[in-house]
């Protein structure tokens, strides 16, 4: 007879409610996941000002503009013809009516046609083309909400004149381009990932209502989230990656845990456990896991709070929010289903998947490679060591690259009106912006060093025409705007901005008594994120490593399991930048990938992926870490636990890599670069990890260790003791498989 001693750990309590109030725990679940979905479709999301002043310079200078302007969002309407040129008769006209129908919408004040005296400037060298200007009248980041009947109206003008290309880009016109091109982006990978995530889950479970719950549970946990979201986003702003977040880690990791949960179960009712017994084993021993991997993932997205960058702090919340909504479902509403269910959840079995599956042995597959790692530690420990050392070792190249227009998608029609804008004016779409405070802009001084500003920028070649300067009704401040070579994020557009802010601004406008003078704009605002991002990247690496290591050390009182999980991590984590490196600044694969640029690495991303892997890769270990310890205590010998602990759960652990990496993958075929980017270096690193990582370095290791893996000094005794885990008699001979 099988023995089961009271559980006394969290998890198994939970488990044991559950499983006794099933419909409790069941419509209680249902009932969260419903109003908090409705409440959050009621209050709506708010998302971050992406017109907020940042950080640095920039920053400071964006307040003074901001103060000293009402700054509404600025359109441009590009006017081209091949043949036709300004000045003929069918350009003028093209000209005309672009600006009638622009002027006659309510919402757009300021309309500056090139025809007008004055406005050369808007008119191209060749005079092919014209830029009509205007603006959006009220708030800037009101603008986007404004923008449809503005591009309504250049849409009739553009079949009106069918001879012309004429096409719109400006601050409103492109965050709403960019919001629909990330949304269509998020359903697509939605629509892909679920009947990919589903195929796997038959595939390892053998039945649909095996593979049916763990996917429900996550999509009801990731619908939930969303809620969530937007009702946080009334105190933090939600960026616009937040959502793909919420789908992303979501459906990953509720899957995972529901899939290590259910497995274990089915494991223990194959070695003849009663249904309610399986049941406890498995809220005790995976169940625990998930709830120590969980708090892992938790507690370094926390971390991201530290670099006190908006866009990092709403991922961090979105990312903790549905982690443990996933959390609180797997050790609630699972172990509820399967008390209810019993084993009707081998029902809808699919006969050639239902024999694939093995709930009660050890994989063959894997058997053999652990067999042999343990046979020759030294051996596959110095060679699994090698091969991560030298995917990480391209990582020292990383560089940073804001992600700008000349990498988004192609097919967004306003970005094809903006390569055709910077083409024909070059810089104008994202010029840089000098801006001068003084007591008044006006005297002969001010404007004397503006203009020496002007004529040294325009000669030192980085700086081209019509640089423009607006002064405020106070005569406080003054704009100037310069367009600069480059794209607005490229090496070039570094450079002139790096001649603007260290030599041209401080030795005209900046030299002068009593004014503040600074260079703001798109170049601007992004070196001086990424400075900050740079500054408070140690604090945020140190936060995520105590704390995991202190986890660890919690939860399997091991000195040695604690710093070897950090040190895995650290290599799983430096092996995916090396990929990311590779695919995305050295081009391997970019043409497969639809990469078009690889300038380098967005700077959110290396940050991001550090967090979330870390917390991710903690799953897997957490579940194999605690199958051996579990194994090692009920009397076997060390090499035994191992190799045990390492066959039993690779097969649950390869399939749980499986969902993730073909659910990250997914997310590095869609069109933006952050999804790109996110995507391989997350299904690369999880990759790695549930085959390089844990099932060759990991039972090496531990093998070499022998003993000392559960080392713990004497001054660390007081560490508090696991709650009791199962007694559990050893399984009633399990076939091979």
């Amino acid at each position: 007879m099988h023995r089961t001693d009271t559980h006394t750990n969290l998890a198994a309590r939970m488990g044991r409610w559950s499983a006794s109030h099933w419909k409790a725990a069941t419509f209680g679940w249902l009932f969260f996941v419903l109003v908090a979905f409705m409440l959050g479709g009621l209050v709506g999301t708010t998302t971050i000002d992406q017109n907020a002043s940042g950080p640095g310079e920039s920053g400071r200078m964006n307040e003074i503009l901001d103060a000293g302007f009402k700054q509404p969002a600025a359109e441009n309407v590009l006017i081209q013809s091949r043949s036709a040129r300004v000045g003929s008769a069918a350009f003028d006209a093209a000209i005309a009516d672009v600006a009638a129908r622009v002027a006659a919408i309510a919402d757009v004040q300021d309309v500056r046609s090139p025809l007008a005296p004055g406005n050369a400037g808007q008119i191209s060298k060749n005079r092919h083309a014209a830029l009509v200007q205007f603006e959006i009248r009220g708030e800037k980041d009101e603008a986007a909400d404004k923008i449809a009947p503005v591009l309504a109206a250049v849409a009739a003008a553009q079949r009106a004149h069918p001879g012309f290309t004429i096409g719109e880009f400006g601050d409103a016109s492109a965050e709403r381009a960019v919001v629909e091109s990330y949304d269509e982006d998020l359903g697509k990978a939605g629509m892909l990932s679920l009947p990919v995530t589903l195929i796997v889950l038959v595939l390892t479970f053998g039945s649909l209502v095996a593979a049916g719950i763990p996917l429900l549970l996550a999509l009801t946990a990731v619908f939930a989230t969303f809620g969530l979201v937007a009702l946080s986003s009334l105190v933090l702003p939600v960026a616009l990656q937040a959502p793909a977040m919420v789908l992303l880690i979501g459906l990953a990791v509720g899957v995972d845990y529901s899939m290590f949960y259910l497995k274990r179960e089915r494991q223990e009712r194959a070695a003849g456990r009663s249904p309610r017994a399986a049941l406890e084993v498995a809220a005790a021993t995976s169940g625990h896991s998930v709830l120590i991997s969980g708090l892992t993932v938790i507690v370094a997205m926390a971390g991201m709070f530290l670099t006190g960058d908006a866009i990092f702090a709403s991922l961090a919340l979105a990312t903790i929010l549905v982690v443990a909504v996933a959390v609180l479902g797997s050790l609630t509403v699972l172990p509820a289903l399967l008390s209810r269910l019993g084993d009707k959840v081998e029902r809808g079995r699919i006969p050639f998947f239902s024999r694939l599956r093995r709930d009660e042995g050890e994989g063959r597959f894997w058997g053999a490679i652990v067999d042999r790692v343990l046979r020759r530690p030294v051996l596959w420990a110095a060679v699994s060591g090698g091969v991560l050392l030298l995917l990480a070792a391209p990582a020292l190249q990383l560089q940073l690259a804001a992600q700008g227009p000349e990498s988004f998608p192609r097919d967004i029609e306003v970005i094809d009106t903006y390569d055709r804008m910077q083409a024909a004016f070059p810089g104008s779409a994202l010029p840089a912006n000098v801006v001068v405070e003084a007591p008044s802009v006006r005297t002969p001084a001010v404007q004397d060093a503006i203009s020496e500003l002007k004529q040294r920028a325009l000669a030192s070649g980085q700086a081209f025409e019509p640089i423009t300067v607006a002064v405020n009704e106070a005569g406080t401040v003054a704009n100037i705007t310069v367009p600069i070579a480059g794209n607005g994020t490229d090496a070039a557009s570094n450079t002139s901005f790096r001649l603007l802010r260290q030599e041209l601004v401080p030795e005209t406008v900046g030299a002068l008594p009593n004014t503040q003078a600074g260079v703001t704009g798109t170049t601007a605002s992004w070196r001086d994120q990424a400075d900050e991002l740079r500054s408070n990247l140690l604090p945020v690496v140190a936060f995520v490593l105590v704390f995991a290591f202190a986890l660890m050390l919690v939860a399997f009182r091991s000195l040695v399991i604690a710093a070897k999980a950090i040190v895995l991590n650290l290599l799983s984590v430096a092996a995916a930048y090396g990929v990311l490196v590779l695919v995305f600044q050295h081009g391997v694969g970019k043409d497969l990938l639809g990469v078009t640029s690889v300038d380098g690495i967005d700077a959110v991303v290396p940050l991001l992926l550090f967090v979330i892997l870390f917390g991710l890769s903690m799953d897997y270990h957490v579940f194999i870490i605690s199958r051996i310890r579990e194994t090692f205590e009920r009397g076997k010998s060390m090499d035994e636990a191992v190799s045990h602990g390492i066959k039993s759960t690779a097969g649950i652990v390869t399939s749980a890599a499986i969902v993730m990496v073909f659910v990250f993958a997914i997310f590095g075929t869609l069109s933006w670069p952050f999804f790109k980017q996110f995507g391989v270096g997350l299904s690369a690193a999880i990759l790695i990890d549930a085959t390089i990582v844990r099932a060759v370095l990991l039972p090496a290791s531990m093998k070499l260790l022998g003993d000392w893996n559960w080392y713990l000094p004497s001054w660390l005794q007081w560490l508090p003791q696991r709650g009791r885990a199962t007694e559990i008699a050893p399984d009633p001979s399990p076939a091979s498989a």
